[in-house]
Parts: C-alpha cells; structure tokens; sequence
C-alpha cells in the first residue's frame, strides 16, 4: 500500500511541477490569454492531479517512520508555495510565479534526499569505537527501527518483516547500499564494514 501511493505520490508531483512549469513559461514568454487558455483547458486534470497530490502527500506523511526536520521543512514549503502560485497566476505576477516554482522544485528535492540541504551528512563516525559485535545492533536500532521496528516486523513506510525475509545476505547488503522505495542509500551514509555490520544483524532476524 505504501510503495504504491509513494510512487502514485511521485507521478503527481512530477505533472504537478510540469503544469506549473508550463504555466510560468507561458506567463513570462507569451500572452494572458494564452495562458488563461491553457489554464481553462487543464482544470479539470489539474483539479484531480493536485487533489491527489495532496491526498497521497498527507498518507504518506502520516504513515511514515522516517521523521524528521525535513519532513517539517518540506511540509512548510509545499504550504507556502501552493497559495503564492494562485496569487501569482490570477494577477500575473512573474516574480511570485517564480518563487513559487522554485519553492516547488525546492520541495522535490528534500523528498528525494530527506535533507533542507541536498546533503546526506555521515554517520561513519558515529559508530567508531564501538565494539564490533554491537555495531549492526546499534546502527538498526538508531537508523532503521523507527521504520522496521525493533523486532523487524515494522510496519511504516513500506517496511517489509525482516524476520520472513528470504533475501540473501548479499541482496540485503545491496539494499543497504543502494536503498529502495522510500528507504534511503547508506553508501555515502555508512562504511562497508558498518553497513556489512547491520547487514548480517538483519540477516540473522530472519534464521
């Protein structure tokens, strides 16, 4: 259900930001009334598209273990960018037109990251001086278990039951590395030895 809506999610954000798109360009390159055209000939689809996004924004949001700063800012954002662009379109107002493109844009890409900044800060050195043995225990516990859960039955953000897991110890690896659906890459996050550490933690939940 939530790798569903979460790539529904993604589709309407990406009609959402090209309307908008259209829109700006049309408003700085061309006249009123052909963007009071387009405008007139997209409502509908428009309507639905920004209901659905909205709509599956709001599930998503609520239903995810992933919180954080970023959340709140891309919620802030999204927000202050919605009421700027239907000012900015009803009085043809460029500048607010595209502030509220970039705010769109800017929304996108925390989503993408989980970060105000686009940058995906390391966490190597948080685990170091750990001992070995308990490094994959206290990495799943501060960076996975609020989507997981601590047994590995989680249930936000699409996260599957590691312990009914048939993965092999060299594809959950992967997925650590390269993350899926709503769950982030570790390869720029995390060493191999810290992310081959909580790999075989995980991999153990399921023998």
């Amino acid at each position: 259900m939530y790798t569903g809506m979460l790539h529904t999610h993604t589709l309407m954000v990406m009609l959402f930001l090209l309307i908008y798109l259209i829109k700006t360009i049309l408003l700085f390159f061309s006249s009123t009334d052909k963007l009071a055209g387009f405008s007139k000939k997209i409502k509908v689809p428009e309507m639905i598209i920004s209901t659905l996004f909205l709509a599956t924004g709001i599930y998503l949001a609520y239903n995810t273990g992933n919180v954080g700063s970023w959340l709140y800012v891309k919620i802030l954002v999204v927000l202050a960018s919605i009421p700027l662009a239907v000012v900015a379109f009803k009085k043809g107002n460029k500048v607010l037109a595209l502030i509220s493109l970039v705010l769109l844009i800017y929304a996108y890409g925390i989503s993408e990251t989980k970060s105000p900044t686009f940058k995906m800060a390391s966490m190597v050195s948080d685990y170091e001086g750990v001992a070995s043995e308990q490094v994959g225990e206290k990495i799943f516990s501060e960076q996975c278990s609020h989507c997981h859960g601590m047994d590995g039955r989680g249930v936000l953000s699409g996260a599957k039951d590691l312990t009914a897991s048939e993965l092999s110890l060299d594809d959950k690896i992967t997925i650590i590395n390269n993350g899926k659906n709503a769950m982030i890459p570790y390869s720029k996050i995390l060493s191999a030895d810290q992310i081959e550490a909580v790999g075989n933690y995980v991999h153990a939940m399921a023998e």
